[in-house]
């Protein structure tokens, strides 16, 4: 943890940081769906994003709603995971003219944030257990049920066509 090691002292103080980060880096997903949704040429891909970026916009309110069970206000705290995975995308997604390329680019930039989200709620669902915050946990898992199945959706997609089309 480094710099921020001293105010972290416990598990809970660590759910607590976890959450934070979380919550930061479902608000800058919101910012670069639309983007991703402007970008892409497939319809089906399209219109999984738009779906994403309704179901991101619910996960915060969810959120922010395990955030008061526990006692503690709703804030973020910057990600550089999610900054990277996004600044990463963005980058690639500029450099890319075939609009079949582009697209399996922006899929493949979706599954990494999945996959990001994935990691981060599995943990917070286990921590929360470990807390006794079974409330906590059940909304938290949630949240990860409906990022596995952005992932698999997505998966999909590429699997039957993105992928095919790109090569």
């Amino acid at each position: 943890m480094g710099l921020f090691s001293k105010d972290i002292k416990s598990l809970d103080d660590l759910f607590i940081h976890t959450l934070q980060d979380i919550y930061y880096a479902e608000q800058q997903i919101t910012k670069a769906l639309p983007e991703m949704i402007e970008k892409a040429s497939d319809p089906q891909l399209k219109q999984a994003f738009q779906t994403h970026l309704g179901e991101t916009q619910q996960q915060i309110q969810l959120v922010e709603q395990v955030f008061r069970m526990h006692g503690h206000d709703p804030k973020g705290v910057t990600c550089p995971a999610i900054d990277g995975i996004i600044d990463e995308a963005q980058e690639i997604a500029g450099d890319i003219d075939d609009p079949e390329v582009l697209d399996a680019a922006l899929l493949a930039a979706a599954q990494a944030v999945e996959h990001y989200e994935i990691t981060r709620y599995g943990t917070l669902v286990a921590w929360a257990k470990q807390l006794g915050r079974e409330d906590c946990a059940g909304v938290l898992h949630q949240i990860l049920d409906q990022e596995k199945s952005t992932d698999q959706k997505l998966s999909r997609i590429a699997e039957s066509k993105i992928n095919t089309k790109a090569a």
